[in-house]
């Protein structure tokens, strides 16, 4: 039987995309759309600031960006030539002249018209190349960050999916819709007025007027016109995302708690939102690209009339008619740039912020201890701890500095709540009520207690994903939040409440744990876990696939390999929230003995299980009810004791008696 919400709050940090997001705490029905007010829009500063951070992302690969610039300046000169060439071949050719005359122009049509394609065909290939590069790894520091943000317990996975998929393509998109095209359509629209200034100054006059009206008066226009709608749909289909995860992976809830009318009504409401507002930026797109259609043709005319005017000759005011609309309509490629951009100033400082995450410090309460840069305790798991400044430090921070630096390394830690409370909303009961528990390195306890006692809000305040309101949680001395959020799993962590298996091998899924490690240790690893002779008995062995969440494992099967990755990661201070959950009696006794067996001499185990067989030889046993601590010793002490632990575990041993008369009965 599962710990999550019933025990409060789900303290595991949800994997983007891996499901609903963390339960409430017990009693508390379900909140529809929780967590998904629309944020405020973002202001032309932090857009800016989003947009300088993409492109310093995309520094390693400018060179292929800057050649799909180009080539796509190719490609629309080659199309604003072809177009001329071939209206100045067919006027020319209604005159009959001797085909000599005609013959540079039919080469240079085909050749114009073989060109277009190769060059589009080049730039969409130099193009996508760079974007998929630069892609790929935002998308790998998105995840990094999601990972590792301290509140990720209080996060929405089905919002994280829309950042990790929608606002990524927003990157991709800035680059690809807006820079590209963009610098192209202004290179191009340079080239026609300087085109149409060796034929007649006064007609690239009124070319140039034109082009400043649909590359730059309607592109201002159009971002004036959507942004406000636009400001609103990354967060929108944020939401919609969450509403999609909410009402699949949590419709028993929402049926248990009859909420789910309501859930649908919200849902519903927000589409339709979502719905009006791409409508009317449809509409609005609409009304300015015909405003275009009109720039062109008034262009067109313009310079007919400029170019008549300066003494022209009938050909090439021919050529310069068909010329400036097709140069109108590539200065048009603008607005669709500037429409793009408005739509993707949401989603770009959403991911931005996410970007930012890993490298400067998505938790800056540890940066005075550090250095500059929270990086240095990743530094120092290589290099040892880091060096004291050189500045004068008091001596308490020094220690913080150190303890900070060091907890990246595979050794003993020492852990302590004093006097922790949790409570999860205003005026309701604590989660946990003024608890106590030491855990120096090498002890091993076990924590017990009914459904909702609060065992896996006090596995998530050791984890650092609930911070206390009262009371205080240390390691080594320092308090858990002083950490960095995305090093504290390697000094306590292990397996908590929902672990997520992943849609990969089973190899793949254990080295989550130890990415360094190998066959040996997964084999050590699998054989604590009780899962080798299955993995040895796949024809696929560690490559086998496990299915979305794990669904091609029976439950203990996927309990195991969750609980291998633990034991391979192998922290400082191991915790385990029910780790032979969907396990028999006599399998979960066996397994829980070769994972405590497995656990590196020196390295502490909290223990969270409803099982009360298998922990006679732990350090000491506590008892957990409502939060608080009502018992607390050695097996031997609390079954002599009269209590909670003392009936419990006579119930359980009936209970398994009579299970093992039933298995054994012929």
């Amino acid at each position: 039987m599962s710990t999550g919400p019933a025990d409060g709050a789900s303290p595991t940090p949800p994997i983007p995309g891996a499901g609903a997001a963390a339960a409430p705490p017990p009693g508390t029905p379900p909140n529809p759309g929780a967590g998904t007010a629309a944020a405020p829009p973002p202001d032309g500063r932090s857009v800016r600031a989003a947009e300088r951070t993409v492109l310093r992302l995309a520094r390693p690969y400018l060179g292929r960006l800057v050649g799909a610039g180009l080539l796509a300046a190719a490609t629309e000169f080659a199309g604003l030539a072809l177009m001329a060439t071939a209206t100045w071949l067919l006027m020319s050719a209604a005159g009959r002249p001797p085909l000599d005359r005609l013959t540079v122009a039919i080469v240079a049509v085909r050749a114009l018209a073989i060109g277009r394609g190769v060059f589009r065909y080049t730039e969409r290939l130099a193009g996508h190349d760079a974007v998929l590069r630069m892609i790929t790894d935002v998308r790998a520091r998105v995840f990094a960050t999601l990972a590792g943000r301290g509140d990720a317990a209080r996060g929405r996975t089905g919002d994280a999916l829309s950042r990790l998929v929608s606002d990524v393509e927003a990157v991709q998109d800035l680059l690809l819709r807006v820079l590209v095209p963009g610098s192209a359509a202004a290179g191009v629209s340079v080239l026609a007025v300087a085109g149409a200034g060796l034929v007649s100054l006064p007609a690239a006059g009124v070319l140039a007027l034109g082009l400043l009206v649909a590359g730059v008066a309607l592109p201002l226009a159009a971002t004036a016109l959507t942004r406000r709608a636009a400001d609103e749909v990354a967060p929108l289909r944020g939401a919609l995302a969450t509403d999609a995860v909410d009402l699949t992976h949590g419709a028993a809830d929402l049926a248990a708690f009859g909420a789910t009318r309501q859930a649908l009504a919200a849902a519903g409401g927000r589409a339709r939102r979502l719905a009006r507002l791409e409508r009317r930026l449809a509409a609005t797109g609409f009304a300015v690209d015909a405003a275009g259609v009109l720039v062109a043709g008034a262009t067109a005319a313009g310079v007919v009339a400029a170019a008549l005017h300066a003494g022209v000759g009938g050909v090439l005011v021919g050529v310069l008619a068909v010329g400036s609309l097709t140069a109108v309509e590539v200065a048009l490629a603008l607005v669709g740039a500037a429409r793009q951009r408005t739509q993707l100033r949401a989603g770009l400082v959403r991911v931005a912020a996410l970007l930012t995450g890993p490298e400067t410090g998505a938790e800056p309460s540890v940066a005075p201890l550090t250095g500059p840069e929270t990086g240095a305790a990743s530094a120092a798991s290589e290099t040892g701890p880091t060096p004291v400044p050189a500045t004068p430090v008091p001596a308490a921070e020094a220690r913080t500095a150190e303890a900070i630096a060091t907890v990246t390394a595979a050794a003993p830690h020492d852990v302590r709540l004093d006097e922790v409370t949790v409570r999860y909303r205003v005026g309701v009961a604590p989660a946990l009520d003024r608890v106590t528990l030491d855990l120096p390195a090498g002890r091993r306890v076990a924590v017990v207690g009914p459904s909702g006692a609060g065992k896996s809000t006090l596995a998530a305040v050791l984890t650092g994903t609930v911070r206390p309101e009262g009371g205080r949680a240390t390691l080594d001395g320092v308090d858990l939040s002083a950490y960095p959020a995305q090093e504290l799993p390697r000094a306590v962590g292990g397996l908590l409440a929902e672990a997520y298996v992943f849609h990969t091998t089973v190899r793949e899924n254990l080295l989550l744990g130890r990415p360094a490690a190998d066959t040996d240790a997964l084999t050590a690893a699998t054989r604590a876990a009780g899962l080798l002779d299955w993995v040895r008995a796949q024809p696929a062995g560690w490559d086998t696939v496990v299915g979305e969440e794990g669904g091609q494992l029976s439950g203990g099967q996927r309990q195991r390999v969750a609980l291998a990755r633990a034991l391979l990661a192998a922290p400082g201070v191991l915790v385990l929230d029910e780790p032979t959950e969907g396990l028999d009696p006599a399998a979960a006794d066996a397994v829980l003995a070769s994972a405590l067996a497995a656990t590196p001499a020196g390295h502490s185990v909290l223990l969270i299980s409803h099982r009360l067989s298998g922990l006679a030889g732990l350090d000491e046993i506590v008892v957990l009810d409502a939060g608080r601590v009502v018992q607390r010793g050695r097996h031997a002490e609390l079954v002599a004791a009269p209590g909670w632990y003392r009936d419990q575990w006579l119930l359980q041993e009936a209970a398994e008696r009579g299970y093992l008369a039933l298995t054994r009965r012929p």
